[in-house]
Formats: C-alpha cells, structure tokens, sequence
C-alpha cells in the first residue's frame, strides 16, 4: 500500500484520484453479489476517468446535502468512536495499490491493521440499521471490501452515526473469496482503461 497523508477535499486529495478507479466507485464496475457491474460495460466510468485525467480535475464536484452533512458530523463520530473503543485513530488520506493504479480514502485508519467507515444517514436509514432493516454489510460492501484490498488491513470497522439517536458499530473482516473476484474484475477494468488511454495517443 502506498499512503498519501493528503487532506480529504483538499485540491492535492482530489489530484492523487484523478484517472484512478476508487473503492467508493467499485459499485460502477463490479456489483456487491460478486457479479460485474452493467455500468462497466457502458465504458461511462472508464470515460469519466480519461477525462478527468486529461483535464487534471474532476469532472464532477457536485456533494449532496447529505454528503456535506457526513463532513460536519465526521468529527463527532470520530470522538464518539476513539472514546468508545479505548482507539487513536489517524487520517485515512488517500492510499493506492503497490502500482498505483487502485485508490481508496479511508476515514481513518487504525494501528496497523483496521481502518473505519462511517456514514452519517438520514434518520429514517440509520433507525433502520439499528433494527437491522438496513443491510450495510451488502450495501458498502464493496467500499469496505475494497478498502481492505487495497489497504491490506486485516478488518474495517462501520458506524452509522445520528447525533440524536444511538450509534451503530460494527466490525467488518476481510472476505478473502470477495477480495479475489473484485481485485480481478477492478484489475481487468484497469486493462481497458489503459487501452483507451493508448488509442486516444495513437488518435491524437
């Protein structure tokens, strides 16, 4: 793993994605039932990160109401997690694959071996991961899985966050058989993305 200690939203976090397939986008190339992804194959994504390297920006900053509120409530949850878990916890940044050809953002990372998740949902959400209506397990499961692939980690640690409401915590461990069929499918989709790459030079 390479670590970049960047700071997350920061004009250096966004440079070190740019062109790179990231464990929060794993969804557009690979579903998390193990199977590939429809958008994959529409080449949408590939294009986006052609272009965003071509042009040396993203493409796209646009960041819900939701997303912004993550952002305000990260602290909290943060405090709220050191304090209950006996943890410190470091700045996630921005870490790659060995090649860099694979990127992630951790929330945190943890010693040497854990990393954190944490979703600040509506309220309607997290009630509903608290009754385990809500299968977060499924649904980042290929942030998380991904996460840990990239990263090397040993276990990933997920919590849903309310400040009004009680925390959902839960421990995430590797899935070795997952890790395997996604590392594949993600490898594969950074052949083609080369491959476009190259006929766009040859075009030019």
């Amino acid at each position: 793993m390479i670590h970049l200690p960047v700071e997350p939203g920061s004009a250096e976090w966004h440079k070190a994605r740019l062109g790179i397939p990231t464990s929060s986008e794993f969804s557009r190339i690979f579903t998390p039932t193990g199977r590939p992804s429809k958008s994959a194959t529409s080449n949408k994504y590939a294009c986006q990160l052609i272009a965003e390297s071509m042009l040396g920006h993203p493409v796209s900053d646009y960041e819900s109401d939701w997303m912004l509120r993550g952002k305000d409530l990260e602290e909290r949850a943060v405090s709220y997690y050191e304090l209950q878990t006996d943890r410190d916890t470091t700045s996630g940044g921005f870490c790659t694959t060995d090649d860099g050809k694979v990127g992630c953002s951790p929330d945190r990372l943890i010693g040497d071996d854990g990393g954190l998740e944490i979703k600040c949902p509506s309220e309607i959400i997290h009630v509903a991961t608290l009754l385990g209506l809500e299968d977060v397990l499924v649904k980042h499961r290929l942030q998380v899985q991904g996460s840990l692939w990239v990263t090397g980690r040993s276990w990933w640690d997920f919590l849903s966050y309310h400040p009004d409401l009680p925390p959902a915590l839960m421990r995430i461990e590797r899935d070795e058989e997952f890790i395997a069929a996604l590392e594949k499918h993600v490898r594969a989709f950074c052949v083609g993305l080369e491959e476009m790459r190259e006929r766009l030079m040859v075009a030019a």
